[in-house]
């Protein structure tokens, strides 16, 4: 079998980059985005169960930082069609190593990058272009009851976007920032 991905290891435990692999020609190329066989590891017995797609229009736009809670915590696919983002995972695993710590990648239509966002994680993005188009793979239906969210610019979580931001919904900058009793979330 000709494989389509490679799937790295990203420096919080669990959190993928996947590279995807085009085959193109003259005409263009073709791209898988998912393939259940080759993620089977990263799903451990989990299945893709909702598709969603955002387009962010205005570069420097913020949305995040999202989770669901637990029984419906998801693990998240997350790619760019169109422009470029600054993808960020928060690690909120209460006994984890990296508890806290974030890590983003620059997502691209052009460098064919995907985030494997694993359960008890929060994830959120800073669009770097304009007309900014992601496409999302989830383990889990959306469920506003379970839905939940740290502000994108808690000082304890100290993410540096890379440019300053223009826009965050009043969901988000309605997000508390975490206190010192935040022990994390479940997965």
């Amino acid at each position: 079998m000709t494989r389509r991905f490679e799937v790295l290891d990203a420096p919080l435990g669990g959190l993928k980059i996947i590279q995807r692999m085009p085959i193109g020609d003259s005409r263009g190329y073709l791209e898988r985005l998912y393939c259940a066989d080759e993620f089977e590891g990263c799903l451990v017995g989990r299945s893709i169960v909702q598709i969603n797609r955002s387009l962010t229009l205005r570069m420097g736009t913020v949305r995040g930082m999202h989770y669901q809670r637990s029984p419906h915590a998801e693990t998240k696919f997350v790619s760019c069609l169109r422009g470029e983002a600054f993808d960020v995972a928060v690690d909120l695993r209460p006994d984890s190593p990296t508890f806290r710590s974030w890590h983003a990648e620059i997502l691209s239509a052009d460098n064919h990058r995907t985030m494997m966002i694993p359960e008890g994680f929060a994830h959120g993005f800073q669009a770097l272009s304009d007309d900014c188009e992601l496409l999302y793979f989830h383990t889990e239906a959306y469920q506003q009851a379970f839905e939940a969210g740290l502000h994108p610019e808690d000082p304890g979580l100290a993410i540096r976007w890379p440019v300053p931001i223009a826009e965050m919904s009043p969901r988000d900058s309605a997000h508390a920032f975490m206190t010192e009793n935040f022990r994390g979330v479940e997965a």
